[in-house]
């Protein structure tokens, strides 16, 4: 028996909910003078407390990325009608942030409706978050790593998750874990989040699918082959939005140290020709 209307465009809303990313707070201890009686130490323990240690003074490496892609733009035209098919906006829908160097994501869905042999929906959102290293945080791949655990624990909590595995994700950044589950509306829905880090940038893909009136259920499989390989380009989409920036810089440095028109290489001002001719002795 179809479903209303109405009853689908609820179940639809209900249903597609992405893995938000959390960012932990942090906050790091500030060193206090202390002393109940006033009184100095003698100069050899002075001293010693006022050595800084070498682990407090050394400075975390810096952050390997330094900028983020396009959140909309990090899948291929081609990713998205394969995952998504009938998408209602193939260019997708972007998450407003205040700073798209450092958080972004964006998201897409679709229903594809064969009359008396049902539809199917599928879901996809892609998020981005970079660190950067910081002197009291630590550097930017160890606070991504944190926030990495985080995700995959906040992905496998997922509310009315049931059914969860999570086993890692091979060939996809420095670390990846997939999560699948299933959640019950008035379908099933098959849920897979892919977690991954990239050095100092963690990417978490939601994918899921359900299908109505008849319709077969979605092959779990295809739907976790899918979120992978989208991974695996968010990643590559990463590196190179990075590498384009570093190759900006070095142009525009070039440019800068170009000589001026008009100058030789010994630097001195090239003449005109009528200033040649000026110079020259009347004959």
């Amino acid at each position: 028996m179809h479903l209303s209307a109405s009853r689908l465009t609820r179940v639809l809303a209900c249903a597609a909910v992405p893995v938000i990313l959390t960012v932990a707070g942090c906050s790091s201890d500030s060193d206090k003078g202390s002393g109940s009686d006033g009184k100095k130490k003698d100069g050899k323990s002075s001293s010693a407390s006022k050595a800084p240690s070498g682990k407090s003074s050394s400075k975390p490496e810096k952050a390997a990325f330094s900028t983020l892609p396009d959140p909309c733009k990090t899948l291929p035209a081609k990713t998205i009608e394969t995952l998504v098919a009938e998408a209602k906006d193939k260019n997708g829908t972007a998450t407003k942030s205040n700073d798209l160097t450092s958080r972004a994501s964006c998201s897409w869905n679709g229903l594809d409706e064969d009359g008396l042999k049902g539809s199917d929906y599928r879901w996809l959102a892609v998020s981005l978050v970079r660190y950067d290293s910081h002197d009291s945080l630590g550097s930017g791949n160890k606070r991504a790593e944190d926030q990495f655990n985080k995700q995959v624990e906040t992905a496998k909590g997922a509310e009315g998750a049931q059914n969860v595995k999570a086993e890692p994700a091979g060939g996809v950044g420095d670390q990846a874990m997939t999560v699948t589950y299933n959640t019950k509306k008035d379908v099933d829905f098959f849920n897979t989040t892919i977690v991954v880090r990239t050095q100092n940038v963690v990417v978490t893909l939601d994918y899921n699918g359900a299908s109505y009136e008849g319709r077969q259920a979605p092959d779990h499989g295809k739907l976790v082959e899918g979120a992978v390989a989208a991974a695996r380009e968010a990643v590559t989409a990463v590196g190179n939005a990075n590498q384009q920036g570093q190759q900006q810089g070095q142009q525009q440095g070039q440019q800068g140290q170009q000589p001026q028109q008009g100058q030789q290489q010994g630097g001195q001002p090239q003449q005109s020709p009528s200033q040649q001719q000026s110079q020259q002795p009347q004959q």
